[in-house]
């Protein structure tokens, strides 16, 4: 049968590229998650590690391109040593891969497989803490397995446990790159203000806000790529920050990232809009001397999803931060906070499948076809 054309629309047309469009707004796409014919409707990627998602499923013996970043990925948190020769990491699922994605798991109480499954991957592409998990050969979080008890104590410290000395009860910290970040001095101050009143309110240490640099033990700034520290930022939603442990004082912040300083990060217009505070709170528990924490709704647990905030000390964190300072006699105790890591992992797992929805619309689509 011969179709005939029409210069006029039609209605069904119209419904099915509204709710098609619909879709994509709910769940943001990258261009490496869209087919090539596709991909120029996407403009920005969701996270340099996206392309992950590629490889859900990938196990032990398999050759397949991406496993290098993989690799890279996992050196990078020190789960495994910087390659030796000059040619980088190989496409080549080894033993020494799938023993480091085990340890991965482990820290993350993930199923224990050495294989890219779907919630490894998933947690492999969460914006998180630049921190290393592993420090020389030295796994920093809690060990935590599938398993595991929730509420165990599971802080850990620094190798060699670094803190401040105990004769300095009072930190003095300045805020000194400040020029590629929109966000103005005044509201910078009363972040990072807030931010460092949620460990003094548990501890024995105060902090105060210096101007010099000269004088500060901390140092707070927003810097963009290579910024001369081994640590270079990765670009929107990677590596959100990092800090180094005491007495170093260094706290860096990724100027790429679409900062929140003030409203309702979760009613933000972008959708990789980051909650300042939040990460302030975790870089400041690294200041301190705390590392990263298998607790999933402990402030120092290293990933945070956009659009999320997450600012209350959990009793994980108090209790790690006290065994090293003391504990303040004033502290009325942790509060429950309304959005916990749990509700983050789950945020991320939507993030990890942003063709679902569109899917589904589809589906339904082609059901009002069918019909019609």
């Amino acid at each position: 049968m011969t179709m005939a054309s029409s210069s006029t629309t039609s209605p069904l047309l119209v419904l099915i590229t509204a709710m098609a469009v619909a879709a994509l707004v709910a769940a943001p796409v990258s261009s490496a998650d869209l087919p090539s014919g596709v991909a120029s409707i996407a403009s920005k990627i969701l996270s340099p590690w996206s392309a992950f998602n590629n490889l859900t499923g990938c196990h032990f013996g398999e050759e397949q391109q991406g496993v290098a970043k993989v690799k890279d990925y996992l050196a990078h948190f020190g789960y495994l040593p910087e390659p030796s020769s000059s040619g980088g990491f190989t496409d080549i699922f080894d033993a020494d891969l799938e023993e480091a994605i085990k340890v991965y798991q482990r820290n993350f109480g993930l199923d224990i497989n050495g294989v890219m499954d779907a919630p490894t991957v998933t947690q492999m592409m969460a914006p998180r803490c630049g921190v290393a998990d592993v420090i020389n050969g030295t796994s920093t979080m809690g060990g935590a397995s599938s398993a595991h008890v929730h509420g165990r104590n599971l802080y850990t410290y620094f190798p060699g446990s670094p803190t401040w000395p105990r004769s300095r009860k009072s930190l003095k910290y300045a805020i000194t790159q400040t020029s590629l970040t929109s966000i103005d001095r005044a509201t910078l101050s009363q972040v990072f203000a807030r931010a460092f009143a949620r460990w003094s309110a548990a501890t024995t240490l105060n902090f105060t806000e210096t101007t010099s640099a000269n004088d500060a033990d901390i140092t707070i700034g927003f810097y963009a790529g290579d910024h001369g520290d081994g640590e270079a930022f990765d670009g929107p939603l990677g590596t959100l920050a990092h800090a180094f442990s005491p007495t170093d004082g260094r706290f860096h912040l990724d100027a790429a990232e679409t900062w929140v300083a003030s409203g309702d990060v979760s009613q933000a217009s972008s959708d990789v809009a980051v909650d300042l505070e939040s990460v302030a709170v975790h870089e400041i528990g690294h200041l301190l001397g705390l590392g990263h924490s298998s607790e999933l709704d402990a402030i120092m647990y290293p990933t945070i999803t956009s659009r999320t905030r997450k600012v209350d000390l959990a009793s994980d964190d108090v209790v790690g931060i006290q065994s090293l300072y003391g504990g303040n006699p004033n502290f009325k105790g942790v509060t429950t906070s309304p959005s916990s890591s749990r509700d983050m992992d789950s945020a991320a797992g939507e993030l990890s499948r942003p063709w679902s929805a569109l899917v589904a619309v589809a589906a339904v689509a082609a059901g009002l076809v069918v019909a019609l």
